[in-house]
């Protein structure tokens, strides 16, 4: 009787556990879907959460370009990439915002998070799975936080510094903190929607590691075939469910911030672009931030590729051992024991003196030795035919076929990399260069000035781009000399067009000199 009630009793909480409540294992992370008003589970918060991603992230950026991007102002102020960082953001902001309100709508929080399946599992993995849902958000805000520092500086910094074609509406302080706040609010809310489904998605790649990590036990103990292959399929079973849901995340993710790249290193390595710091810095973030949030995608999936692959190593391991004992052992009689024997204590000794150096590993990458228990209850058949079955089905995640393991992570990872790096070398690092040499130009035309000497043959002429007077420079100062030259390196396509303009000068100038002698010449022939 007792034993009955007990039974009941446990039943009765595993069902609790497939239900939603008020105070279950979600409730704080349903706070924080709250505040960040992307919370679905009634109407009313589902219209709450439709109006704010309508207001954040398509009409304040569009009130942001049209009205607010001051195409009339000073060189320093002009925004010629805000197209493309808005474009950028709004459309990956778009396509998360939608994919998480199918999930929630269709699914349901706790269904889409698994937590609905947890009471088959065991408590090891509740733990572990419940502690990295605590942690979800802080991994959210940590990527989120150094981006939204560099552009609330880079805000705070153009509004303040007077960009004065700005429609002010009254007080210009107020219009200005605004103005400011709305833009700071619509670029947070983007990145933070983009960040969550990535993030959330690490989070469910967590539990099936969880649910790998915990599977691989049945190795370690006398385990049926039968058992070990429903656990297994069970798990590929959660892996192509999870495939399913975040295939067209994955896919158009990768689409848009690959085309996202493409288009900021096109538009910036232009004969024309102006690669100032205060202009190409809000590209450089915003490409930094779309190619973390990438990453992890990428890595989340390809480590449940990698620890898939890892329960097959795990398969073979046991049954190799399992057909290594189950030989007879060698007669005690006999004084020169079989070779498979001096090999298996050589193995012993090997492993048990490279764990200190191999350190911590979970039960799916370690090198020991398995207790064959498998050597007595199940034959070399059912051995065999289960490896052959790991071997020849492999589980992971997949987009529309294709699985994303190592080998994909590595391409696409060069890919995006050699993209983002191109950009913040002709972004970032360019514009620090030009912003040292438009600082040091200047002391080198003093120096230059300093030291000037007579007028020579070879003496050469060199006018700064800014509009300053002509600089004469001797020869046989080697140090000016080497400054110019570099400056003039550095600066071709801003000095060509003066060297273009003075030819054409001369050219029209020496044209009216042969027109004015060929008059002169036909009046003498008329005389």
């Amino acid at each position: 009787m007792d034993a009955e009630r007990a039974s009941l009793l446990a039943k009765r909480k595993d069902i609790s556990r497939t239900k939603s409540s008020a105070h279950d294992e979600l409730h704080s992370f349903r706070s924080w879907l709250r505040w960040m008003c992307v919370d679905q589970s009634t109407r009313f918060t589902s219209c709450l959460s439709w109006f704010v991603f309508i207001v954040f992230a398509i009409v304040i950026p569009i009130l942001s370009h049209f009205y607010l991007a001051c195409s009339g102002c000073d060189n320093r102020h002009e925004r010629p990439y805000d197209r493309l960082v808005q474009l950028s953001l709004t459309s990956i902001a778009t396509l998360s915002f939608v994919c998480l309100s199918q999930f929630v709508r269709y699914y349901g929080l706790r269904r889409f998070l698994f937590f609905d399946k947890l009471c088959n599992e065991s408590e090891t993995v509740r733990r572990g799975y419940t502690q990295q849902l605590n942690s979800s958000l802080k991994i959210v805000f940590i990527f989120v936080a150094p981006c939204f520092t560099a552009e609330a500086a880079y805000k705070i910094w153009w509004y303040s510094s007077g960009a004065t074609t700005i429609p002010y509406l009254g007080n210009t302080i107020v219009i200005n903190i605004l103005a400011c706040s709305l833009e700071l609010c619509s670029w947070l809310y983007r990145t933070l929607v983009f960040f969550l489904v990535c993030v959330l998605f690490r989070l469910i790649c967590h539990l099936q590691i969880l649910r790998l990590q915990d599977f691989a036990q049945v190795f370690h103990v006398d385990s049926d075939v039968e058992y070990v292959m429903r656990e297994h399929l069970r798990i590929r079973r959660h892996l192509r469910i999870i495939s399913h849901r975040y295939r067209i995340f994955i896919m158009w993710a990768l689409i848009l911030v690959t085309i996202s790249q493409f288009a900021a290193l096109l538009d910036t390595t232009r004969s024309k672009a102006d690669l100032s710091i205060f202009k190409t810095g809000e590209l450089a973030i915003i490409s930094v931030s779309l190619l973390a949030g990438l990453m992890i995608l990428l890595r989340s999936a390809t480590r449940i590729t990698h620890k898939a692959l890892g329960v097959t190593c795990l398969a073979t391991k046991w049954h190799v051992c399992a057909t290594i004992d189950s030989f007879d052992t060698p007669d005690l009689e006999t004084e020169t024991p079989p070779t498979s024997a001096m090999g298996n204590q050589a193995f012993h000794h090997d492993a048990s003196s490279d764990n200190e150096e191999v350190g911590s590993e979970d039960e799916l990458d370690n090198t020991k030795l398995i207790p064959a228990y498998a050597s007595s209850t199940i034959s070399f058949q059912k051995r065999q035919a289960l490896v052959t079955y790991f071997e020849n089905n492999r589980a992971g995640i997949t987009v529309f076929g294709f699985m994303l393991d190592r080998t994909t992570l590595h391409t696409i990872v060069m890919i995006e990399m050699s993209l983002v790096l191109w950009l913040l070398g002709k972004t970032v690092v360019g514009a620090i260069r030009g912003t040292a040499n438009t600082t040091a130009f200047p002391k080198i035309l003093a120096m230059s000035t300093n030291e000037q000497t007579p007028l020579s043959q070879p003496t050469s002429v060199v006018r700064n781009t800014l509009g300053k007077e002509p600089v004469l420079q001797d020869p046989g100062r080697s140090i000016s000399d080497e400054a110019l030259r570099e400056y003039c390196d550095r600066n071709y396509h801003q000095i060509l067009p003066i060297i273009a303009e003075k030819v054409h000068q001369k050219k029209v100038q020496q044209e009216k000199l042969k027109a004015v002698k060929a008059r002169l010449n036909f009046e003498e022939a008329l005389h």
